[in-house]
């Protein structure tokens, strides 16, 4: 049974903006609207590759400005629906929905909507980091002084501004990754998902990364991020998903999953639900 709570998001201290603050700034052509529309929402989803099951029977929904945790092992299926949920990927099964749109039949809403950043960044090796950010930039129609203010600040804030300049082939995996989210936090997106996001970054750039999801959230955005590492999810993250063998174990609150299975930490969780997955499946997801 997957708990399922109608309240809204805890608010950590410090976290949302407080009475009184100026606003961060919307995400790019957010919708004024009060309906209580998804900003993620999967039924009955299933990808398969030939016989084998990646992921199966997801049912799964994220609220419009919260910051979701999409937790697995290795091989559980999460870039499977990270990949679906782009568009990358067409289901084998089930329905799904980024704001209300099917990426099937409505992809340009979709990609209007969202920015990815994949646990291997697609760059140009000979373009510059800073080329590479105006061009992600150009594609979304960000203007030339906003993308420039927004690239200066986050190349800052990322510890790139001495590099932004040299040709991405000479960049590491971490600073392949760190262009690439700046380069999509640049068009400040509605929908922001994140493959392993804090994979192959030092410490003080997973940190940075961190505040900057916050200020995200702060700013009205919607985080879903997939992710081994449940120090990250437990600072993080609202809510968070449980994912084995391609199938969703558990979805809730850290408070709902811990009284859903009377443990304390999320690592006791996490591996009761995985194996508990794995014992009821025998297939495997990517």
């Amino acid at each position: 049974m997957k708990p399922r709570s109608e309240d809204p998001p805890r608010t950590r201290p410090g976290d949302r903006q407080r009475e009184g603050e100026a606003s961060p700034g919307r995400p790019r052509g957010s919708p004024e609207r009060s309906d209580p529309v998804p900003a993620i929402e999967a039924r009955g989803l299933g990808r398969a590759f030939g016989d084998l099951w990646a992921v199966r029977e997801l049912d799964l929904s994220v609220r419009t400005g919260e910051i979701f945790g999409f937790l697995g092992q290795n091989g559980a299926g999460k870039t499977t629906t990270i990949r679906m949920l782009c568009g990358l990927l067409r289901p084998t099964e089930g329905t799904l929905r980024v704001e209300g749109n099917d990426p099937r039949i409505q992809p340009d809403a979709v990609r209007r909507a969202i920015g990815f950043v994949p646990d291997a960044p697609p760059l140009y090796d000979y373009l510059t980091g800073r080329q590479h950010i105006g061009f992600v930039a150009s594609l979304y129609g960000v203007p030339s002084d906003l993308r420039d203010e927004r690239a200066s600040s986050l190349l800052e804030t990322l510890d790139l501004e001495g590099r932004a300049d040299d040709l991405c082939k000479g960049y590491s995996h971490g600073m392949r990754k760190k262009i690439h989210l700046a380069a999509v936090l640049v068009t400040s997106p509605r929908v922001l998902l994140l493959d392993e996001p804090t994979s192959g970054l030092d410490p003080r750039s997973a940190r940075r990364l961190k505040d900057l999801l916050l200020k995200a959230r702060a700013g009205g955005s919607t985080v879903f991020l997939s992710t081994h590492l449940l120090d990250t999810a437990e600072e993080l993250c609202d809510r968070v998903g449980i994912l084995s063998e391609g199938r969703l174990q558990a979805e809730g609150s850290l408070d709902e999953l811990r009284v859903l299975r009377g443990e304390r930490s999320l690592e006791a969780i996490f591996l009761a639900l995985t194996d508990q997955g794995i014992a009821g499946s025998g297939e495997t997801g990517r």
